[in-house]
């Protein structure tokens, strides 16, 4: 199930550039990297007053032409996102880190070089105590897959809901959101849909249904993530610059995460229940479920089901054990590596590119904040002048836009490095709206409700090429439950920060 879900991942990541790729002519490829040289060059070259930066160094001139860079790559996808990221942490490593070409080592005499980034630091954020966490939930999926795990809990969960469609509809809804708390939202959409299949073709093919358990699979998806720091990488991102001993501090751990944003996510999905059954009601009236699958039996999967149980009962005890969720992460990896569940060649399943991209975000938050470019960036445009509800909403919607056409990952590693400068800046007026993580969180919510186009999530790009989700259904259940996703998520942060439950 894992080896087919990559296969179907990774054309499905192609798919976000499908209204780019069909016919494209190397003229166009030519213009679009056209485009990235120009704008990188652009900065890099560019005057320092052009910039309107104040008296800015060469080095964050660079990491803002690198910045710059990112940015249109991921936009663009002219590459696969994670080899955006891999390029620019290349390019801090060899421009300015520590360690970079003696080449960028001098600057002209009426300019200042600037604060260098260590090449180490740089290096260390493809092991990130984050990206750690991410590794854990990667090898508790795929042994849950190779000992049928996934099928054990999916055939036990979906049992309840009996055979009446709205409550099989809820089921897969409950099931799915469950499944993507901690696995990969896109491994969940994989495996649910392929559960999904036998149901689809039992439906009639007049009837409105299967469009619902369709379209059930990526809202859930989607939404399911939110509930852990590990559901989704925008959750993580945020919690690494909210917790980060040198910066913010603010020791938020696994379980106080779960405890707030489980129950908005369990709202959530009953909300999408309502909204799909309404929209798409069902013809025929009962559903009777058969999940294929092999559950095996014996030793290691005990070892399986004992793991699981203890991990993810760790990171929703973190605070009372003291020991910290990304070493937590850690207790799977060891005990299947040495039990033999996970193999050499499991390993080369491990979604890679994720943790890549991911790593990317944090050296290019690393490298502004280091130079001083984040703090120079936040103080040209006077932030604290702002409405501290201006902001968030602004941060809120900017979010929200661009995850809807780039990866939500690439969307957080984008904003939360300058949002988090910006709301170390104005701490005391982010009070009134539940303080800094409102702000920060707030964007890890926007990304994740970011599912109105087949393009916006690979759960998305997935259910539409079932071909019984049209993309106009896709847009109007998307707005629908992320509209009122934003407005619900951002109360509650609201109310969280105010009580002082984060």
């Amino acid at each position: 199930m894992f080896k087919l879900f990559k296969r179907v991942q990774e054309s499905k990541e192609q798919s976000k550039t499908l209204k780019k790729i069909p016919g494209k002519s190397r003229l166009k490829t030519v213009i679009m990297l056209g485009i990235l040289c120009a704008a990188f060059f652009g900065v890099w070259f560019a005057p320092p007053e052009a910039l309107h930066l104040g008296d800015i160094s060469v080095s964050e001139q660079r990491v803002a032409a690198i910045f710059v860079l990112a940015v249109l790559m991921w936009v663009m996808e002219i590459v696969p996102p994670w080899c955006t990221s891999v390029l620019s942490i290349t390019l801090l490593l060899f421009t300015v880190s520590d360690s970079s070409l003696w080449l960028f080592n001098n600057a002209a005499e009426y300019r200042e070089m600037g604060q260098s980034v260590s090449y180490k630091a740089l290096l260390a954020t493809f092991a990130d105590p984050i990206i750690m966490l991410f590794l854990g939930g990667f090898i508790l999926a795929i042994a849950a897959t190779k000992t049928g795990l996934d099928v054990l809990l999916a055939k036990a969960m979906l049992k309840p809901f009996g055979t009446k469609s709205k409550y099989v509809l809820l089921g897969f809804l409950l099931v799915t959101g469950f499944f993507s708390m901690f696995i990969s939202n896109t491994a969940t959409a994989a495996m649910m849909l392929a559960f999904l299949t036998p149901v689809l073709k039992a439906l009639p093919g007049d009837g409105k249904g299967r469009a619902a358990l369709a379209l059930s699979i990526p809202l859930a998806a989607n939404i399911g993530g939110m509930g852990t720091p590990i559901g989704t990488p925008p959750n993580a991102i945020a919690l690494k610059y909210l917790n980060d001993p040198a910066g913010l501090d603010m020791n938020i751990g696994f379980g106080q995460w779960m405890a707030c944003m489980f129950p908005y996510a369990l709202l959530l999905l009953l909300i999408s229940w309502f909204v799909l059954k309404t929209l798409f009601p069902f013809k025929q009236k009962t559903v009777h479920l058969k999940i294929e699958g092999e559950v095996q039996k014996g030793f290691k999967s005990w070892i399986v089901y004992i793991t699981f149980a203890v991990t993810i009962l760790m990171w929703m005890l973190d605070r009372l054990t003291g020991v910290s969720a990304n070493v937590v992460a850690m207790i799977p990896v060891a005990v299947f590596c040495v039990s033999g569940i996970i193999t050499r060649r499991d390993l080369e399943e491990i979604n890679w590119s994720v943790l890549w991209l991911v790593a990317g975000g944090f050296a290019l938050g690393m490298a502004m904040n280091d130079t001083g470019l984040a703090i120079r960036i936040v103080e040209s445009v006077a932030f604290h002048t702002f409405s501290p509800v201006v902001v968030v909403i602004a941060s809120c919607m900017l979010c929200w836009i661009l995850s809807n056409f780039i990866s939500n990952t690439a969307t957080a590693s984008l904003l939360i490095p300058i949002l988090a400068v910006v709301g170390t800046g104005m701490q005391e007026q982010l009070t009134a709206v539940g303080g800094i993580q409102t702000l920060l969180i707030g964007i890890a919510v926007s990304a994740s409700l970011a599912m109105s186009l087949p393009v916006s999530t690979p759960p998305n790009a997935l259910a539409h090429a079932t071909g019984l989700v049209e993309q106009k259904d896709m847009i109007r259940v998307g707005l629908i439950v992320g509209i009122a996703g934003l407005v619900i998520g951002y109360a509650l942060l609201v109310f969280v920060g105010t009580m002082g439950l984060f």
